[in-house]
């Protein structure tokens, strides 16, 4: 079952809060998560951040709304228990409790000013609601997440463009500076000398693995625009015999072909291969080539 919007957890939070006994978060967690029917898979779904689980993220914000409208409360070391408020809002026996029925609390409105205003956010609490938020099944810090993506997306595509027109020189610097970044090739200097032009719009040669050079790497990269097929893979995957190496890396800023793909599955050799998308993602994680 989808993993409920955080409005709709709302209700259930404070049905669950009728009994007039404290609640631990981890307690409310648990007994949720059974009403929603979500399993296991579900329960670990993380946000696009990778740092907190969805519905963890999402019953948070719907105490959140509920305790700054008073209808929950705080009970210290993280309990909560329901107020007198919230169980006249339950004597009522609404279908939904969500926003557009919170905003009859004026704590709701004072709520969003202070935030507006950067004042009075409670630890955890930082992001802001977009205004007009009422109909959203996203909390506040995944539509903020969501628009970061869509950022990085077009902060990756960008990148891209910009290897794929540039010098020769320019994209063997970029993949240097990343890969040392990275931990790879020892220092800066260690690495341009271990890899060198090969003359063909792209890199050719060997770097450490490691600062100590206890294994070594074959590199390739490929600044081009169709797809990298399988016997370009394949005959990189031939000099790496000729060098007796074990290990190599071929990027390019365009595609690999599922059979080149399959292929390097197949072969004892350790042959990994990085897209233009990947090579993109890894320059802003690693921040080579951006600010």
């Amino acid at each position: 079952m989808p993993i409920p919007d955080f409005q709709s957890i709302m209700l259930p939070l404070l049905r669950l809060a009728s009994d007039g006994e404290l609640h631990t978060f981890s307690e409310v967690i648990a007994k949720l998560a059974p009403e929603f029917k979500l399993n296991e898979a579900e329960m670990g779904e993380l946000l696009p951040s990778g740092r907190a689980r969805k519905f963890w993220n999402r019953v948070g914000w719907s105490k959140t709304y509920l305790k700054k409208t008073c209808l929950i409360e705080d009970q210290g070391r993280g309990r909560l228990r329901i107020t007198e408020r919230g169980r006249q809002v339950l004597s009522e026996k609404p279908h939904r409790v969500d926003l557009k029925y919170l905003s009859r609390f004026p704590e709701l409105d004072d709520f969003r000013r202070r935030r507006d205003d950067g004042a009075d956010e409670p630890a955890g609490e930082q992001v802001d609601e977009p205004a007009g938020n009422t109909g959203s099944v996203q909390t506040p810090e995944e539509l903020l997440e969501s628009s970061f993506q869509q950022v990085r997306k077009k902060l990756a595509e960008d990148l891209l463009e910009r290897l794929r027109t540039s010098s020769p020189a320019f994209f063997e610097k970029v993949v240097v500076d990343l890969l040392v970044r990275m931990g790879y090739g020892g220092s800066r200097r260690d690495a341009g000398k271990a890899v060198g032009r090969s003359g063909d719009d792209g890199i050719d040669g060997i770097i450490k693995e490691d600062r100590l050079g206890l294994d070594a790497v074959y590199v390739q990269a490929k600044r081009w625009e169709a797809a990298v097929g399988r016997p370009v893979v394949q005959a990189f995957a031939g000099s790496l015999e000729g060098h007796r190496a074990r290990k190599g890396v071929m990027i390019t800023t365009s595609r690999f072909s599922q059979d080149a793909r399959d292929y390097v599955s197949r072969i004892e050799k350790k042959i990994v291969l990085v897209d233009g998308l990947e090579l993109a993602t890894l320059m802003i994680e690693f921040g080579v080539g951006v600010a």
